[in-house]
Parts: structure tokens; C-alpha cells; sequence
């Protein structure tokens, strides 16, 4: 039950040192602040000349915790020169008025303002050990404070920059708050480590915050929970940033669901999740989960720190291997204190008992509760901590949960599982469902350091229980099961999951971009039902930009799916000469393979299940057009019915061929299923992505030289053989997660397709509409356009498959426009006709769940 580690502790180095020994690595720069750059060097002689301002006695210096250089410079000139440094929230005088009511400290550092230095002695009795004074995990403004040494703020640092292995070349940004243990932590680490930080107020959701990183060169992220439903809202996962070495998560509990998906994101952009447990009664880390491991044990916190050492007190609760975490080591803090009185005192805890729950696992440790956590509620004893994870996973993942003496107080971010919530929770806790108070949160409170803010929500269960709020029922799962045809569509499930197709693709991101106010969000595909729906709480609650009312953000392969069509019938009806629009939408049909079957969760037998249920939706309406087609005007035979045209009628052009792109895209699709559904394949295909459509390009490119050489004539060019690079050059695309890959697929894409086609003007309509797919995931447009384009690439197979027999009576009369027009309409109008029968054979092909 109790990891040790074997790394030495850092050895108290006296009062009259610093703190952090920094100013050994010279030249190295260690602050970005604005345009102005410090050396280690330089910052520790502008940390030298401010505390020298405040004359040779030590004192205590409240010292607000802004992100800019004049506050790092007091906070340091504090804790390097033997002073007692009191870190406050900045810009906000009433925790700091109470805090310094309750305190008196000797000199008043406020950001933006002139030192007040108060008296030239200091009013109060300090503890030589002394170093650092810090609210109390998980409060604020609060006059308890933890009092933390020297040797306590030196060796958590250490430990850190030891298992982070940061270097000189490391570069944090303050994405957190200063006056936060976790935000100091990463700033104590980076400067121990001779690394440097950049100083910004921004937001992880201020674009220039992402301009400051890139130009910069940050190599370490840090966030709260918080901080990851932020990153997922604003298009973190479709930059480019090649810098970043490693994002760490701390300040409360991470879903396991979303920690592997960060990870598995963020090994395939090059860096590490590292997942964090600490408190400031710690100074900030005890312990941290391995990289390697979070895939398969992302619910723990992981192994103690350098120097920490982690055990289990097993008497404080009935449930077998489940005990308090307690944890010991050179960082545990001095004690608490309540009033200057108590900044005399010295070494009061040689432990620390978290008051977390936990128990141990494979040499891991899990939290799985909070002591103080419980309630009681018609004599009952509730464990409320058991019951919000219980929610969490089976209702809402961010369910919080609250209790009063009256009724227990779920609080969920989606109105949908209102009714489930009562039910189980009535249940869990044994109490009668009148008992239970549900209440719909646009978003959680949170406090300032990101964590959950239980206190306000006691609040608002005591507001609940005098006038109930009424639940709003959410829309995001709604749109999912009607788009989709699945009512067994639940909030674990994503699109992907679900089987979606191309086809469904369009329409349910059209409908969802209302829900996100014209901005769905990047990779929302393969998000879970429960995770849309907290995003759109979030959007909702915090706005929109009133300057961008009426425009939406359309996926490029939508834009380029409406454009594609209408270039295929306007060429048709003789109205522009804009060819190769059909190839276009064989590339995006690639692109879209890789992206929704290719990227299903679960083994080869889903794969092939969700593959054949997409397939059967695009063939039995197809087979039913053409079938009817034959029978009444005799245009097909029976060999395009079945999309064997290739292989029995001749290479000469007659009307059978209309229907090519069609009788490629079923082949193609049937045969990279099958291809990687093969045990052996779909292994090897999940290992490497790129890597394997890369291999499946080559031999599809060999096939189509070996046939036609470097040009295609008129009819080859209409071949399924031919034609299946393009198709492969779009799955390879999807693969494409890095610039440096991206780069690759453009030059093979040019060099494929370039001399293909023997008119110049195809060829640019297929390359540059597949380099802006590749290279450009989202456009903004005016919302209506978005809306009309919805339209047309959610109904492009079926206005592909009907303009056929549409448009020639018009457009040998001299209606060309009215063609087109008419064309559009038709094929809309049998997309809207079949979608029943679609979803109907699409379950019958998925099976019950």
C-alpha cells in the first residue's frame, strides 16, 4: 500500500540563499514578458535591486499573484531574500482587503501600483523556516493560509523539473494564475531547471494566446479540468504546434474518458499528457502519473513524487483496500495559520492527510473520495462523492452533487438526463425520489484556481429548496438520435461510434451548428454525445460575439461537397466547363472513410459492421433509382443496377457509364473495408495510420501507372481501377496529423494528380479543392450559405445519382438555369424520400445493441 521514491531530497539551504537557484544558468533566457526578454542572470539582478528598495529587514510582503513582470519580480525579490512572501489573488480588493485586515503585512505589493511599504521592522514574529504563505487547497480569500519553508517550495520544485525532465530548452506560459500553488509550481520548476516561462494574462481561448505560444516556442502546457473543456472549444486540436513537448493536468479529477483521449491526441501531435496529483498543503505535487500509462490506468493519480512517499490508512473506511491517502516528504508544509500569531510557529505536520480517499492498484494510487464528502439526509449517511461519480458516468459527466438537511442536490449541465438523475439517485441513497432536487446549470461554478466551486453550489441548492428550478432539456442528443435513427444513442456514444456516414455527417453538423451558435466544435465527430453537450452549455453560457451574429464556421468538406456537385451538374447542363468535380467528391469520400469508419472505437467486427451499415445505405437507394430507371425508361441495364458495369459491358462510352462515380465509390469503399477488417491489417492499421494508407497509396498509384501510365484517356479516367488513388489520397489525407505529413500528401497529391486528367483546368479544380481540405479544416461564412451548403453536400449522392434523367429535356429546350435548378431539387427531394428506408436498413445492417 505505500510507493517510496529513491530521489533525494533538496537539502535546506538556509535563510540568507535563495530559494531557487536560478541565477547559475547565466545567459539562459528564463522570462518572455511582452517584448521584453531576461536571462536568469538578469532576472535575478532585477530581483536583487527590488528587494534591495525594501531595505535589509526581513518582513512579510503580500505580493499580488498577477501574471506580469512587476509581480514575478516582487513575488521573487520576497522569496529569494529571505522575506515572507503572502501570495493574493490579483484584482480583487476584497479578498485582499480581508486578507490583509487578518494579516498586516509589513509591505503591500499590488500589480500596477508603487510598493507600500508599510514600516521599516517587520509588526510580526516570523519563523525562520518560514518562506511562503497560500490559501488553502480549493479556497480563496479565506485567512487560513498554509505556511510553507524554504526547504518545502525548493525540493517540490526540484521534484518536478526531475520527473517533467525539464531542461534549459523548456519554455512554460502562465496559462494558470500565479497566486495558485500549481501556477507558482510550474514557474519554481522551470526556473530550478534553468528553463524560462512566458508571462501572459491571456486565455487559452484568445487566439493570441495561441500567436504568443507559437512565436515563443512554449513547450509545456498546464490546465485544470477546466482548462481541457476550454482547449476542446476552441480549436486547440486543429493547431499547429510543433514546440509543445508535454501538457500537464492537475487541480482536481480529470475524466479517465478525456484523459485518454488527450493522450492518445497528443501522442500523435508529438507530446505527453502527464497527469498530476497535489494540494498547496504540499506545496503543490505529491504524485503524478507516467506518460506511458495513462492509456491503461487513467483513472489514478499515479506514483508519488521524487523524494514523496504515499501510503493508505485503512481505518477510515469499511471498504476494503480503501483508505486515506496520506503523504510524506520534504514538501509537506510547516502547518496552517489562521492569524499573524501563528506565522511564529514552526514544524506543526510531519504528514499530510489529504482527507482523499484512495486505494492502491498495480502500484497505483486512485482517489476514489473525499472524507469530508458526505451527508445525511433523513437519517441516512450519504457518500456524496460515490454517488457524483455514479452520476458522472451513467448521467452527465459533469454532475456535481451537493446535500442539505432536507434533500440531496444534483446539479447537471444537460436537462436530458434530469429524470435518470432523480431515479438513480433515489435509488443509490436509498432515499424517496421527492427527496432530490435536480438542477440545470448552463455551466458548473467554478473557483478561480478551476476546480469546482462546491461552496456556490450549496448556495443554489439552498435557493433550489425555496423556488425549484425548472430543467431545460438539451438538443445535442436529440439531433444524434433523429439524424442518426438511433433512440439507443446515449452519452457515451460519439458519431463514429454510432456508425455515422458522410451522408448523416453533413446534416447533423448543420443542425449542430445552431446548437454552437454557428461553430461546431474541431473533432466533434469522434466527441461523445455527454461531451457536445457540456460544450454547448459552455458556448451558451458564455455567448456570442455580437459581431459575428449571422456567419457560421463550415467544415471545408462540406463547403467543398456543395461546390463539387454543382460543379458536376452546371457542366452538365452546358451553364460552365468546370470538370472534376465527381473525382473531388471521391477524394473527400476517402477523406470521410478515414475519418468515421477508420476512426470507430472498438475492434474489426464493429469496423465491418458500422462499414457494410454505411454501404447499405448508399446501395439499396441507388439500386431502387436505377432499378425504376430501367424498368419505366430502359436507360440502365441490369450490370449498372449492380455496380458490375465494369465488368461486362464495354470500355466505350454510352449511358451506362453515367453512373461511374457511384460504381467506384461502392467498390472502393467494400474494398479498403475488407482490407483493413482483416485481423492481421486492422492490428497493423491502428498502430500506424499514415503509414498503412501511405503503403495502400503506393500500390493504388503503381496500378493506375502500370494501366494508363501518367495520362488517362477519356474513359479510363472514369475507371475504378484508375480512379482509386484519388480515393486513397483522401483517406491518406485524414491521416495526415502534422504539418510535416501534410507537406508530404500536398507533393504526392501534386505529383498524382498533375498531368492526370491532360486539362489543365480538372486538374486544378481536384488539387486545390483537395489541398484546401487538407490544409484548411473550417471556413466562415455567411449562415445562410452554410445552410444551403448543408443542403447540397448532404444530398450530393442523390443529386448525382438523379440529375441523370432531369436535366436533358430542359437543357435541350434552352433552360439550362431551370435545369440546374431543377436538378438540385430532385436529387434533394429523393434524399428526403428514401432517408427512412435509409435509416431503417442502417439498423438492420448495425443489429440491436
Amino acid at each position: 500500500m505505500t510507493t517510496t521514491s529513491t530521489s533525494p531530497a533538496v537539502r535546506d539551504t538556509g535563510r540568507t540563499a535563495p530559494v531557487l537557484a536560478h541565477a547559475a544558468y547565466g545567459d539562459a533566457q528564463a522570462v518572455v514578458a511582452g517584448d521584453v526578454e531576461l536571462s536568469h542572470a538578469a532576472l535575478a539582478q532585477l530581483v536583487a535591486d527590488r528587494a534591495r528598495t525594501w531595505g535589509p529587514e526581513r518582513r512579510l510582503v503580500l505580493v499580488e499573484g498577477a501574471n506580469d513582470l512587476d509581480s514575478l519580480v516582487a513575488y521573487l525579490a520576497a522569496l529569494q531574500h529571505g522575506h515572507v512572501a503572502l501570495v493574493v489573488p490579483d484584482a480583487r480588493s476584497v479578498q485582499r482587503n480581508a486578507i490583509v485586515a487578518a494579516y498586516d503585512p509589513d509591505i503591500v505589493c499590488v500589480a500596477g501600483a508603487r510598493d507600500d511599504v508599510r514600516r521599516d521592522a517587520s509588526a510580526h514574529d516570523l519563523h525562520p523556516d518560514l518562506a511562503l504563505l497560500l490559501s488553502t487547497s480549493g479556497t480563496t480569500g479565506s485567512p487560513k493560509l498554509v505556511r510553507l519553508s524554504r526547504t518545502n517550495v525548493a525540493s517540490n520544485a526540484a521534484a518536478i523539473a526531475d520527473y517533467l525532465a525539464l531542461t534549459p530548452a523548456d519554455r512554460a506560459i502562465t496559462a494558470l494564475p500565479l497566486h495558485y500553488c500549481y501556477g507558482l509550481s510550474v514557474l519554481h520548476s522551470h526556473l530550478v531547471a534553468g528553463a524560462s516561462i512566458v508571462l501572459t494574462g491571456l486565455s487559452v481561448v484568445d487566439e493570441c494566446f495561441w500567436d504568443l505560444v507559437t512565436r515563443t516556442g512554449v513547450t509545456t502546457l498546464a490546465g485544470v479540468p477546466h482548462t481541457f473543456d476550454l482547449l476542446a472549444t476552441s480549436g486547440f486540436e486543429g493547431r499547429d504546434l510543433p514546440s509543445l513537448r508535454q501538457v500537464t493536468q492537475a487541480g482536481g479529477r480529470l475524466d479517465p474518458d478525456a484523459v485518454r483521449r488527450w493522450s492518445r491526441f497528443g501522442r500523435g501531435r508529438g507530446w505527453d499528457l502527464v497527469v498530476m496529483y497535489g494540494a498547496s498543503e504540499a506545496t503543490a505535487r505529491m504524485a503524478y502519473l507516467p506518460p506511458h500509462l495513462t492509456q491503461d490506468h487513467p483513472a489514478t493519480i499515479g506514483v508519488a513524487i521524487p523524494g514523496g512517499r504515499l501510503r493508505l490508512d485503512e481505518g477510515v473506511d469499511e471498504r476494503a483496500g480503501v483508505g486515506e491517502l496520506v503523504y510524506s516528504g520534504p514538501n509537506v508544509m510547516l502547518g496552517y495559520a489562521e492569524s499573524s500569531a501563528h506565522l511564529a510557529l514552526g514544524r506543526e505536520v510531519d504528514e499530510l492527510r489529504t482527507g482523499d480517499l484512495a486505494r492502491e492498484t498495480d502500484g497505483l494510487f486512485e482517489v476514489v473520495g473525499r472524507l469530508n464528502r458526505h451527508g445525511k439526509v433523513f437519517g441516512l449517511r450519504l457518500d456524496l462523492d460515490g454517488l457524483e461519480r455514479h452520476l458522472r458516468a451513467e448521467v452527465d459527466r459533469r454532475a456535481r452533487v451537493v446535500a442539505t438537511d432536507r434533500a440531496v442536490h444534483v446539479f447537471l449541465t444537460s436537462g436530458r438526463g434530469s429524470a435518470s438523475a432523480r431515479a438513480l439517485t433515489a435509488s443509490h441513497c436509498g432515499v424517496p425520489p421527492h427527496a432530490v432536487e435536480v438542477t440545470v446549470l448552463p455551466h458548473v461554478p467554478m473557483t478561480s484556481t478551476g476546480k469546482a466551486d462546491y461552496a456556490a453550489l450549496t448556495v443554489l441548492a439552498a435557493e433550489a429548496e425555496q423556488e425549484p428550478t425548472t430543467a431545460e432539456t438539451g438538443s445535442v442528443r436529440a439531433h444524434f438520435t433523429q439524424v442518426l435513427g438511433r433512440p439507443d444513442a446515449d452519452e457515451g456514444d460519439s458519431f463514429v461510434d454510432l456508425g455515422g456516414d458522410s451522408l448523416s455527417y453533413v446534416e447533423l453538423a448543420t443542425r449542430l451548428a445552431d446548437t454552437f451558435g454557428g461553430a461546431v466544435p474541431t473533432g466533434w465527430h469522434t466527441r461523445s454525445i455527454g461531451e457536445l453537450e457540456r460544450l454547448a452549455a459552455a458556448v451558451g453560457n458564455r455567448g456570442t460575439d455580437s459581431g459575428r451574429r449571422g456567419w457560421a464556421r463550415l467544415d471545408t468538406t462540406v463547403a467543398l461537397r456543395a461546390l463539387a456537385i454543382l460543379f458536376v451538374v452546371a457542366s452538365h447542363v452546358d451553364l460552365v466547363a468546370l470538370e472534376g468535380g465527381a473525382h473531388l467528391l471521391l477524394a473527400l469520400a476517402g477523406y470521410n472513410f478515414a475519418r468515421f469508419q477508420l476512426a470507430a472505437a472498438g475492434g474489426a467486427r464493429t469496423r465491418l459492421r458500422h462499414g457494410l451499415s454505411g454501404l447499405a445505405q448508399l446501395i439499396v437507394p441507388s439500386v431502387l433509382w436505377v432499378g425504376a430507371v430501367a424498368v419505366v425508361l430502359g436507360s440502365y441495364d441490369v450490370t449498372t443496377a449492380l455496380f458490375v458495369r465494369e465488368l461486362l459491358n464495354s470500355s466505350e462510352w454510352d449511358d451506362q457509364w453515367q453512373l461511374w462515380f457511384l460504381e467506384s465509390l461502392v467498390w472502393l469503399t467494400a474494398a479498403a473495408l475488407a482490407l483493413t477488417c482483416l485481423p492481421v491489417l486492422h492490428r497493423l492499421e491502428r498502430r500506424t495510420p499514415f503509414r498503412f494508407a501511405l503503403v495502400v497509396l503506393a500500390v493504388t498509384a503503381a496500378a493506375r501507372f502500370a494501366d494508363v501510365g501518367l495520362r488517362a484517356g477519356p474513359t479510363q479516367r472514369y475507371t475504378t481501377l484508375v480512379v482509386a488513388f484519388v480515393f486513397v489520397l483522401g483517406w491518406l489525407g485524414a491521416q495526415a496529423d502534422t504539418t510535416r505529413r501534410r507537406v508530404v500528401v500536398s507533393a504526392l497529391a501534386a505529383a498524382l494528380t498533375i498531368g492526370f486528367f491532360g486539362q489543365v483546368h480538372r486538374e486544378v479544380i481536384v488539387l486545390g479543392g483537395f489541398l484546401l481540405m487538407l490544409w484548411l479544416p473550417h471556413v466562415t461564412v455567411p449562415a445562410w450559405v452554410a445552410r444551403a451548403a448543408g443542403v447540397l453536400a448532404g444530398a450530393s449522392l442523390f443529386i448525382y445519382l438523379t440529375h441523370w434523367q432531369v436535366y436533358p429535356p430542359l437543357e435541350d429546350s434552352g433552360h439550362q438555369w431551370l435545369a440546374l435548378g431543377a436538378s438540385l431539387a430532385v436529387g434533394i427531394a429523393y434524399g428526403h424520400v428514401v432517408r427512412p428506408l435509409r435509416k431503417a436498413v442502417g439498423r438492420a445492417v448495425l443489429g440491436s445493441r
